[in-house]
């Protein structure tokens, strides 16, 4: 089932003048050429952008915090700090891991006011693909509580790296560290989830399964 739209509020987008929108072929163009018309006041091409990464941020934040209301503010927030913040970005830097810093950074300010910890229930997990299989059905759900039940630096390193697909050098840059740390700590976390997806199979008649490359299981 697929995430439902957000929309961003008028309040928000509404707070600075919008420059007259360009052609709609401009949606074809890179994320970072929005961006910096965006950053030179054009609204518009913020909500092309919001199409592009709506559903991305959603699922990121689901998977961190097992609550689709929260994630929906989230995901609102990112994009009111993107227009707010919009003359903090820079030509040339990539607007994936620019945005994906802001993304952290307003996790990290909603932990702070929020420290306790989320139960996990099943109607928490994030919207998947069906297969038409209930076997498929519970296996995704056995692996998002199993990835719920991760320290929070390894569900975040494993949420970027596998479901989100940032690239090593992304992760290194939002984590500021080396990329061979990068990549430690993701083979780490990888043997931890395994271990406790294991440890919630145990029970179950089938044999062991294993983790896809992208965190599916296989």
């Amino acid at each position: 089932m697929a995430a439902t739209p957000i929309g961003i509020s008028g309040s928000r987008t509404g707070a600075w003048p919008m420059q007259e929108a360009l052609p709609p072929m401009t949606n074809s163009l890179p994320d970072e050429d929005l961006m910096l018309q965006v950053r030179e006041g054009v609204g518009e091409m913020l909500g092309t952008l919001f199409d592009r990464y709506q559903v991305p941020l959603f699922n990121f934040y689901c998977r961190l915090t097992g609550d689709r209301i929260v994630s929906e503010d989230l995901v609102q927030d990112v994009f009111f700090r993107i227009l707010k913040y919009r003359q903090t970005y820079r030509p040339g830097t990539p607007f994936r891991a620019w945005m994906y810093q802001i993304a952290r950074n307003v996790r990290q300010d909603y932990h702070r006011k929020h420290p306790e910890s989320l139960p996990y229930e099943p109607e928490m997990s994030p919207a998947v693909t069906s297969r038409d299989s209930v076997e498929t059905a519970q296996q995704t759900a056995l692996l998002q509580k199993a990835l719920l039940m991760l320290p929070d630096d390894k569900r975040e390193v494993l949420v970027m790296s596998r479901f989100q697909e940032l690239k090593h050098e992304e992760i290194a840059c939002l984590l500021e560290c080396e990329v061979g740390t990068v990549k430690v700590r993701i083979h780490r976390a990888l043997r931890e989830l395994r271990s406790v997806f294991e440890k919630l199979t145990s029970v179950r008649p089938h044999g062991p399964q294993t983790l896809g490359e992208k965190g599916s299981l296989s």
